[in-house]
């Protein structure tokens, strides 16, 4: 079983979603984390409406900081694109997504990022 870790800053938007459609998609497939490094303590609620949208609920999710994973080998430690490299987080592969934060857009390009995250799962689970 592979182990993937998403990892934002807060832990509330991007990072949130990749781990959700890793679950949705991934079904048993995958052991998957999501953690930000200056967590901020709660789900975005747009983040939250956006997945309502999809049929995920996240409202079973929090935003954990670097330090609540599980410390293991992970096999990929993906960042959504804001900097940030999880020294002490061991991957075997790491990625970068440079995937923008939504939490300030609208629903419509929030819907556009949350579905570029979608995509982006399904294509690494595609490689699996």
């Amino acid at each position: 079983m592979k182990k993937v870790l998403f990892v934002c800053v807060e832990n509330s938007c991007r990072s949130q979603m990749a781990e959700a459609f890793a679950h949705i998609h991934g079904k048993n497939n995958l052991e998957v984390y999501s953690a930000g490094s200056k967590a901020s303590g709660k789900v975005n609620d747009k983040a939250i409406k956006a997945m309502q949208a999809v049929g995920y609920d996240l409202n079973q999710h929090y935003s954990k900081s670097l330090q609540d994973i599980p410390d293991i080998d992970y096999d990929y430690a993906i960042t959504m694109g804001c900097g940030d490299e999880c020294p002490d987080v061991r991957a075997k592969q790491r990625l970068d997504w440079s995937i923008p934060d939504p939490k300030h857009m609208e629903p419509v390009r929030f819907h556009e990022v949350r579905d570029m995250i979608e995509a982006r799962v399904s294509t690494l689970l595609l490689g699996n």
